[in-house]
């Protein structure tokens, strides 16, 4: 059975969020303030974490990013509706997904089944593929820039993943949100742009060199650099 920690000081919500989503067959463990949350996040025990931005003390992100520092666990974010500067400081810090309050639970449990989905088919069998120097195993959501291993999030996985199987190809940013995300692109959802610009930060932190490019209008394109053409130069 899935544990997943939420950590928020509405009490209120917490105990209505604990019988919705125990009723569907998860467990679900509550913290109210950001010290406690960040220790419980950090000893590996929960499938996932609902974080509050606005927490007493320690605050969410500040909990966030101590949390990226050291796990790879997946995070939904929960953010003020229409603050903008949250959501995307906290994907940029990680998150995984964000929902601004107040929100549906039933909402919140789509995008929790969405995250731990991905999660179980990247557990089953050992395939490795590559592109360019880029190399990826999508059974232990590992990746390497040649002989170095790269510490990405759960939607950054899943999007290089779709980078890499389709090296050349340009990819919409609807079909990224779908296959990364596991939900469709609202109409001013920045999210996935976000997601692409901390992977193609990464990428691109070895050498400098731009692996993902936009293709304005459209999407974004996986351009690796190819092993034979460097080693020519």
């Amino acid at each position: 059975m899935n544990r997943i920690l939420i950590i928020d000081d509405d009490k209120e919500l917490c105990s209505l969020l604990s019988v919705r989503i125990q009723a569907e067959g998860f467990q679900l463990e509550a913290a109210n303030d950001g010290e406690t949350g960040l220790e419980l996040a950090s000893s590996g025990v929960h499938s996932l974490v609902i974080l509050d931005v606005m927490l007493p003390g320690m605050g969410g992100m500040e909990v966030l990013k101590v949390l990226r520092s050291t796990s790879n666990i997946p995070v939904v974010m929960l953010t003020a509706r229409g603050d903008d500067v949250d959501r995307i400081i906290g994907l940029e810090l990680g998150a995984d997904d964000y929902l601004p309050k107040p929100f549906n639970p039933r909402e919140l449990l789509a995008r929790i089944r969405a995250v731990l989905r991905r999660l179980d088919e990247r557990r089953v069998g050992s395939d490795r593929m590559s592109a360019g120097d880029i190399t990826i195993d999508v059974a232990v959501r590992e990746a390497w820039i040649g002989k170095s291993r790269i510490q990405l999030t759960t939607i950054e996985f899943e999007m290089l993943e779709a980078f890499v199987k389709n090296a050349g190809r340009t990819l919409t940013r609807d079909f990224l949100t779908d296959v990364a995300m596991g939900r469709s692109l609202g109409l001013f959802d920045r999210s996935v742009d976000v997601h692409v610009s901390n992977l193609r930060k990464k990428l691109n932190s070895d050498s400098g060199i731009e692996r993902i490019k936009t293709v304005r209008g459209t999407g974004y394109m996986l351009a690796p650099r190819l092993t034979e053409e460097k080693d020519r130069l």
